[in-house]
């Protein structure tokens, strides 16, 4: 599979502050990633697994970070939700009968 290079430029000055507190290129480019796939899938811009595989993660630790930062993997919508709870009404009215 071919990869293409996404690059971002940062003042030198701002890149030396964030070297002095452990950020080296590559943790910035990892956090960048991970960063990039929480947005693109808070915006269903990618799948979980898709996003996963943007963030360099499995899927069980990207779950685990949208957890940390707030992000529910599960979005359903108020209606989507008041239909299932219409039907889970349903089925136990029936299984009272």
């Amino acid at each position: 599979m071919s990869k293409v290079r996404a690059l971002i430029e940062l003042p030198e000055t701002l890149y030396r502050t964030l070297l002095a507190h452990g950020y080296s290129k590559e943790r910035i480019a990892a956090e960048s990633r991970k960063l990039l796939a929480l947005k693109c899938f808070r915006d269903k811009v990618l799948s979980l697994g898709k996003a996963a595989e943007l963030a360099g993660l499995s899927r069980w630790d990207f779950i685990e970070y949208l957890s940390e930062s707030g992000v529910p993997v599960v979005d359903h919508k108020n209606e989507v939700l008041t239909q299932e709870a219409r039907a889970a009404k349903k089925l136990a009215r029936r299984a009272r009968r």
